[in-house]
Order: C-alpha cells, then sequence, then structure tokens
C-alpha cells in the first residue's frame, strides 16, 4: 500500500496549430494510503491524463509523482506496482478466462502456485469461479470487465486505478459493479483511484471526489459538500442540476436583496452576514443558483405581503418522475426546473402558480469570477 503524491505536474500536447496545450496544468494532489479518491470532470477536463501519468502510461512535462517515497517519473509503468483498469478492456481471445487472469504474473516470474493461488482468490472476489475455463468470446461485456478488474487485483498492486472503467456498459450493469468496486475497496484497503466524467457516479462511488476542469482543480471534498457548497459556477453545474438566475444584488442594512433580471419575479432576502463579499460585487450584478429539490409549489394567497422567496410563474411543462414531478417555469426572465413532491396534473401547463425557493439553499455567484459568494 503506499500514498500517491503529484506535485506540480503539467501535461502538455502539441494542438492543431502546432502550439502546445496543458491538458493537466501544475496539479498538486496528494492522495493517502488506502484512500479511495474518485476525479471527476467533464470530457477533456484532464482527469484521465492524471491517472495515464501516474500509471506511467505517459510522460510528465513538468513536475513529479511519487508512490510512496519514491519518484516514479522515469520508472516503466510495470516497475511502479501499479494496476490500471482500462475503459475498455480486451481479453486474450485465444486464452480462456484463468489464462488471461494467469498471464500477467507469469510475465512478473511468480511460481505457479503463487499465480494459482492469486487467480483464485481475485476471482472469488469478483464471482467468476465458474467462468475461469471459458474463452472471452462467450463473456458478456459486465463479464469481461470482471475478468479485468480481476487481473488487476491479481497483482496486488500499491494502487488499483479506474480510466472510466465502467462507462461502456448499460446503466443497471454499471450500478451493480459500482458496488463490487466499493466492496473490493473495503476488503483490500488498498489505494484507488476512479476516474469518470459522470457526476452521479461519483457521488455513489463515495470517498473523496476531486472535480477537474481544464487540467486543474476547481474543488475537492465529500459529495454533499461538492453539492451543497459548490466553489463555483462549473462545480455547481457539474454536480447536478442547478436552477441560475441573472440578477443584482444590493445591501438594504442587515439583508442582501437579490432582484431578478429583466423584469423577472423572482425577489429574495438573504442575511448580508452570509454573504459578506455581496456588497463588493461589480456593478451589482450576480448569479443566484438553487437546485431543483429546493423549488416548491405554494398555495396561492390573498395577503399581498412579499414574502422572500416566493414568486409567481407560468407552469409551461410538467414531466411525471415517479412520485416526483418535474416542473417547467417560465418566470419572464428565465426558465427554471422545479422538482416537486406534489402531484400536478399535466394539463395544469399553462396555468400560473405560485412558487416558493427554500432561501437556507440559495447560493450566490460572482458572474465575473464565477465564484461562490459567501
Amino acid at each position: 500500500m503506499a500514498t500517491i503524491s503529484l506535485k506540480s505536474v503539467t501535461k502538455s500536447d502539441s494542438g492543431r496549430n502546432g502550439n502546445a496545450i496543458d491538458t493537466v496544468r501544475e496539479l498538486d494532489l496528494e492522495i493517502q494510503d488506502r484512500e479511495f479518491v474518485v476525479l471527476a470532470g467533464p470530457p477533456d477536463c484532464g482527469i484521465s491524463s492524471v491517472v495515464r501519468l501516474i500509471a506511467g502510461l505517459d510522460e510528465v512535462s513538468n513536475g513529479d509523482i511519487f508512490v510512496g517515497d519514491r519518484r516514479v517519473n522515469d520508472l516503466a509503468p510495470k516497475d511502479r506496482d501499479l494496476a490500471l483498469v482500462p475503459q475498455s478492456y480486451v481479453p486474450y481471445p485465444r486464452m480462456p478466462v484463468y489464462d488471461n487472469l494467469a498471464f500477467p504474473l507469469t510475465l512478473r516470474k511468480f511460481s505457479k502456485a503463487e499465480t494459482k493461488k492469486r487467480v483464485l482468490a481475485a476471482a472469488g472476489l469478483l464471482g467468476l469461479q465458474e467462468l475461469l475455463e471459458r474463452k472471452p468470446e462467450s463473456l458478456s461485456s459486465e463479464q469481461r470487465q470482471r475478468v479485468a478488474i480481476a487481473r488487476a487485483v491479481a497483482l496486488q498492486p500499491k494502487a488499483l486505478l479506474f480510466d472510466r472503467a465502467l462507462s461502456t456498459l448499460e446503466t443497471q450493469v454499471r450500478g451493480r459493479l459500482r458496488g463490487e468496486i466499493v466492496k473490493l475497496h473495503q476488503r483490500l484497503q488498498v489505494t484507488m483511484i476512479y476516474v469518470t466524467h459522470d457526476p452521479i457516479e461519483a457521488m455513489a462511488m463515495g470517498g473523496r471526489i476531486v472535480v477537474m476542469n481544464e487540467g486543474a482543480i476547481q474543488q475537492e471534498g465529500r459529495a454533499p459538500a461538492l453539492y451543497d457548497e459548490p466553489a463555483n459556477l462549473f462545480v455547481a453545474e457539474f454536480m447536478g442540476p442547478m436552477n441560475f438566475v441573472q440578477g443584482t444584488l444590493k445591501q438594504d442594512r442587515d439583508w442582501v436583496v437579490f432582484r431578478e433580471s429583466e423584469e423577472g419575479t423572482i425577489e429574495v432576502r438573504l442575511p448580508a452576514s452570509e454573504f459578506p463579499g455581496g456588497r463588493d460585487v461589480a456593478g451589482g450584478a450576480v448569479v443566484l443558483g438553487i437546485r431543483p429539490e429546493e423549488i416548491e409549489v405554494t398555495e396561492n394567497t390573498k395577503n399581498t405581503e412579499q414574502v422572500s422567496g416566493r414568486f409567481p410563474a407560468l407552469l409551461d411543462r410538467v414531466e411525471p418522475v415517479g412520485r416526483e414531478s418535474n416542473l417547467y417555469l417560465q418566470t419572464g426572465a428565465h426558465t427554471l426546473l422545479c422538482r416537486s413532491q406534489r402531484h400536478i396534473d399535466q394539463q395544469e401547463a399553462g396555468h400560473r402558480f405560485q412558487f416558493e425557493l427554500n432561501t437556507g439553499k440559495v447560493r450566490l455567484f460572482d458572474p465575473i469570477t464565477r465564484r461562490r459568494i459567501g
């Protein structure tokens, strides 16, 4: 087992016009011994490059990578004692499953007894005991990927690396194998790095999530913190659907008051103590962020007093989703998504309703710096 450290790591590639493009930019990342870390971000954000650099499949342009106390920049992949599970594993077609699992161990000159011991143990962990004599052509896509994981486990490496290992599988299969990987970490207590473009998968895996974009870390932490307290607009949008409302922010004694732009209907009063940077927003322009589940239909009332966070909107469309409904609202200036717990008939579309957002879950962002305020 070992820690993995990246210190000011940069990876540069040649762009279409011949200019260098940094796919990873001066990255500093510490992964503790036996820790489970998920690298998450959209395509071309740099997360696959990071895991390939660690594995030794790509060369570092600048900076250093350590596995334990050993600098591994100049070590060949086979000498790093790491195992990578790729996106699409292609087993040797003429070898049965047993031989596919044993082959890497044979290359490392393990004895037949030790090889058999490791292969059977890995096969047992991944539910492959009954498939060891089968040829790859007879395996399902799920079974082939189980073979890929077992092959890596049999090496008993210092760390297991997963590069979008489940991305080509069907949703139900991905769910099963996610659970298997989490269980493997609990049983083996080995350092694991898991790469995914799917924020739902990232949150489901548990562990520490490192969100990246354009080769740099945007935020890291546990799933609830990233979802509820995104550091910037990118993380807010990547970690799940969020409504963004353009508006202005003004100070009013102990409050900051958000008003939707372009004669929109949303107005929210928020404690100034929770948004200390609000008064410094250039020109008063600000972006309000709110998750769909933090907006709900409320009862129409004859009380004309303005309630913070309550606003009228036109119900444009209703999508029943199990016990919930996705409601698409028009405020006049923006289209919002409300994930309602109430049953709203689809024929109600085209009517105006009162809605209320949870002011305690409002997040404000500076439109220039894109960082969260407060």
